[in-house]
């Protein structure tokens, strides 16, 4: 990794796929809300394999492995700027060597500070309102943690890269926290953005940055209006599991199964995005809602190529 670019006391934010999308959730939300552009992307071959291809129209395409790629906000206020770590994957080997990889990065960079993004899964009921756990790689870090309102995460362990990350980053000398936020251990299958938005809410306290958090509430409400009948589908998903084969070989791609109306819809989101990315959260709804999001993800992540 060599590209670089002049940073004013920059904080980097790493997230990965986890449970809930508590993590991707809250790194997609400030990509889109503070109007990111894309900073590298690093291929990382060495790190994955390709364990399935996808067929279009009978015809089998090319494995793709997974991408990772970060962007960067530049502080108007000339506070911290901020670069996203926004990770498809996390690799099954090779954690640790990704993660000083992405440390000597982060120093070539001159970060002085990581931060990582998770869920926490607990027998909370799932309308009350998240905790926010957190853990901190120095003691002044720590101290600063307990005068928010959160709960010290005094003794556990944190899975994955968002622990590992933290981890080299300490054997670097390099501060860092992990910030969890609290979620239904019942619905872990399922997003659940009140946990991300719990998270924000801190993150932004930490880093004095003013982020409108209005249209990820909003998609907490539609959530909670969902989770009602939660449980007897869980079942009857499970069930339906079970029963079913592992291969579905006649599945059609879900961007073939949208109406023209929905297809339409989407254009004019993609291009009031260009227009304005702050409206690119909005798009990244309606595309979670028709569950066509994975077949656009690139083409949203092309909305931050270049500075908004």
């Amino acid at each position: 990794m060599t590209a670089s670019t002049q940073l004013h006391h920059p904080w980097l934010v790493a997230v990965w796929p986890g449970m809930g999308s508590v993590a991707l959730s809250a790194g997609y939300y400030l990509l889109a809300k503070l109007g990111m552009h894309l900073l590298l992307e690093y291929e990382a071959r060495e790190l994955f394999d390709v364990d399935h291809v996808e067929v279009r129209d009978g015809i089998i395409q090319s494995g793709a492995r997974p991408r990772n790629r970060f962007f960067v906000w530049h502080d108007p206020h000339a506070r911290h700027d901020l670069v996203l770590f926004l990770g498809e994957a996390q690799p099954p080997l090779g954690k640790n060597l990704l993660c000083h990889k992405l440390v000597a990065y982060a120093r070539q960079l001159g970060v002085e500070r990581v931060f990582t993004f998770a869920a926490m899964a607990t027998p909370m009921r799932p309308n009350a309102r998240p905790r926010v756990f957190a853990a901190a790689t120095n003691r002044a870090n720590l101290c600063e943690l307990k005068r928010l309102d959160l709960t010290v995460l005094e003794n556990g362990r944190i899975g994955g890269l968002n622990g590992v990350m933290l981890g080299t980053a300490a054997e670097q000398g390099l501060p860092g926290v992990c910030l969890l936020g609290e979620m239904p251990h019942l619905f872990g299958q399922f997003p659940f953005p009140r946990a991300s938005h719990a998270i924000l809410e801190v993150f932004a306290a930490l880093a004095d940055l003013e982020l409108d958090l209005t249209e990820l509430a909003e998609q907490v409400l539609q959530v909670e209006e969902q989770l009602g009948g939660l449980l007897a589908r869980v079942q009857q998903e499970y069930d339906e599991q079970v029963a079913g084969d592992d291969e579905v070989p006649n599945q059609i791609p879900s961007e073939h199964r949208l109406s023209p109306a929905a297809s339409q819809r989407i254009e004019q989101l993609f291009e009031q995005a260009r227009c304005d990315r702050s409206q690119a959260f909005v798009l990244k709804q309606e595309l979670e809602h028709l569950g066509v999001f994975k077949d656009y993800e690139d083409r949203f992540l092309d909305l931050f190529k270049r500075p908004g």
